[in-house]
């Protein structure tokens, strides 16, 4: 069992005339290139992100420029421009916010911890994957007992994919503090950019955050995966229609983050996309499990 994260909105009738949609985004103070920025079409199933040069290149339909781009990254403000001005300019500067990115150290071991969803991998079943826009999938964790606590590593279980054959995959990992009224993601809690790597014979990737003393809000955390839709994620994916038995051709990207079941229903699943959080929800066929990412978290009370 796999989903595949799509917008859900309607689709515009596509024209089969496209343009080269490219150019770069930089910070507004420094005029440097920003990395991993995702761009998104509103109201369409098109996104693409920055390259590590702060550069980016997707064909659209030229219809397409009508529309609004949504641009989004860790440390700047959100976006939202008219296609048609970004492809005429090739530049834009984002506006960044009042804190600067950091190195991050990945550790190798998971190690004896108290953890909240611990996951064994006879409990992966199934996982998530992205095409067409760049997406955040965000795992709520509740701050339970009234002791202080503070984030010492974030595990994130990885499901293989046959038809992506690169040695590895990036992807981000974002942490957020709740929103009091909508109970979704609201304020990246770690300003770093924690971009890491997923090697193609590890199901797991482990984020060491001990360092950083990250203290767990009263109402909880999310862990957020951001894909990024670079050219070392890409990949084709090939299939046919279940009615048609046409051929149809994707782009895809990497990776596939697994996913499990869990009873405790205080694990909400949601998604950020196009500027906006949908909750995910998927039940088993006895509705008493939820179906979410495979993200463990390890903390520790504090003093």
């Amino acid at each position: 069992m796999r989903f595949l994260l799509v917008p859900l909105l309607l689709v515009a009738q596509l024209s089969a005339q496209e343009v080269l949609f490219e150019g770069n985004v930089l910070d507004s103070k420094t005029k440097e290139p920003i990395p991993y920025v995702n761009l998104s079409f509103l109201n369409t199933l098109k996104g693409t992100s920055t390259d590590e040069k702060g550069h980016f290149y997707i064909d659209i339909p030229k219809t397409f420029l009508e529309n609004k781009v949504h641009i989004s990254s860790l440390g700047y403000k959100d976006t939202i421009i008219t296609a048609k001005n970004l492809y005429a300019s090739k530049i834009f500067k984002l506006v960044e916010k009042s804190f600067e990115l950091d190195e991050v150290v990945v550790s190798k071991s998971l190690g004896d911890s108290y953890v909240l969803n611990p996951i064994s991998s006879y409990s992966l079943t199934g996982g998530f994957a992205s095409s067409a826009t760049p997406w955040v999938l965000a795992l709520y964790f509740p701050n339970i007992g009234s002791q202080a606590k503070v984030i010492e590593n974030v595990t994130v279980f990885m499901q293989k994919n046959p038809k992506f054959n690169d040695h590895s995959s990036k992807f981000r990992i974002r942490i957020y503090d709740v929103d009091p009224i909508t109970k979704a993601p609201n304020k990246d809690l770690v300003r770093k950019s924690l971009v890491l790597e997923s090697e193609l014979d590890k199901d797991y990737v482990s984020l060491d955050l001990s360092s950083l003393n990250i203290k767990i809000p009263k109402e909880g955390v999310y862990i957020g995966l951001e894909w990024l839709f670079i050219s070392n994620n890409w990949f084709r994916n090939v299939s046919k229609h279940p009615i048609t038995k046409k051929q149809i051709v994707e782009d895809r990207f990497a990776p596939t983050f697994s996913g499990v079941y869990v009873k405790n229903q205080n694990y909400r699943a949601m998604v950020y996309g196009m500027g906006k959080w949908t909750d995910f929800t998927v039940k088993s066929k006895n509705g008493s499990e939820n179906f979410v990412p495979a993200i463990s978290l390890k903390i520790k009370k504090s003093n």
